[in-house]
Order: structure tokens, then C-alpha cells, then sequence
């Protein structure tokens, strides 16, 4: 057994899960009531899921090359490919509530009495409810492509 495929394997798991949480959290914390203490952990917290996500993309690449499938299994498999499609779909998702928490807080930061928008609010929490959804197909895929689906 390789080593480097075994590492590179619970990285990327434990980034996985990681930024499962993230999304989680997200979802919890979006709610009517967001202070500025709130608005920054909220900033914080997603700040973190950009760092997590570019950190999957480069140990996902990584597994790609150096992993013990080879990159053509990778390649010429369509689930993988739907897993990547149901990624990029969760990252661009992200980009609506990532723009507004920076928004927020920059905002709350400047004026004390800064209220989010309740339309702003449920937009938000939207995105965020779609980004958990559509993630949850990534360990689906995953899971078909280590028992051979696709390729």
C-alpha cells in the first residue's frame, strides 16, 4: 500500500468533512438576530471555507497524480466528473453569501445599529440551504466512484 495515496486520502476526507461543517454552520448562524460580533464570526467562518475549499482542490489534484488509480482513472470517469461539476456548482453558490457577510460586517463595523436586511437575510440563508443540498451529492459520487461506478 503507498503511503502518499493513504495521506493524501484522509486529507482530503478530513477537508471534506471539514468544510461540511463550514456549511453547517453557516446555515445555523444565518438567522434573524446577526449582531456585529455575529457578522464577524460569520466573515471568520467563511473566510475559512474559501482556505478549506482551495486546500481540497490542491490535495483533490494531488490525489489525481500521485494517488494509486492513476489520473486516467480520473479522467475518463463520468461521476468523477459529475463530483467536480457538483463542487464548482457549491463554490459558485458561495459566492452570493461570502459577498454579504463581508458586506455585513463591514457594515456593522461602521454603524452600531446596523440591522441585515431581512430579504438579504432569507437570500442568504437560500444560498446557503442550496450549497448544502447540492454538496451532499459530492460523498454520493464519491462513493460510487471507490466502488468502480463511471469508469
Amino acid at each position: 500500500m503507498d503511503t502518499t495515496d493513504l495521506l493524501l486520502a484522509i486529507a482530503h476526507h478530513l477537508l471534506v468533512f471539514s468544510l461540511a461543517g463550514i456549511i453547517g454552520a453557516e446555515f445555523v448562524l444565518v438567522r434573524g438576530d446577526l449582531g456585529a460580533a455575529a457578522l464577524k464570526r460569520l466573515a471568520g467562518i467563511d473566510r475559512h471555507y474559501g482556505i478549506i475549499a482551495a486546500l481540497i482542490v490542491i490535495i483533490g489534484i494531488c490525489r489525481v497524480f500521485f494517488g494509486l488509480k492513476g489520473w486516467e482513472f480520473y479522467v475518463y470517469n463520468w461521476v468523477f466528473w459529475a463530483k467536480m461539476v457538483a463542487f464548482v456548482v457549491v463554490g459558485l453558490l458561495s459566492i452570493v453569501p461570502t459577498v454579504r457577510f463581508v458586506s455585513w460586517s463591514r457594515q456593522a463595523g461602521s454603524n452600531p445599529s446596523f440591522s441585515v436586511p431581512a430579504a438579504e437575510l432569507a437570500s442568504v440563508k437560500n444560498y446557503v440551504r442550496a450549497e448544502g443540498f447540492i454538496f451532499l451529492l459530492i460523498p454520493a459520487f464519491a462513493a460510487a466512484m471507490a466502488r468502480g461506478y463511471g469508469y
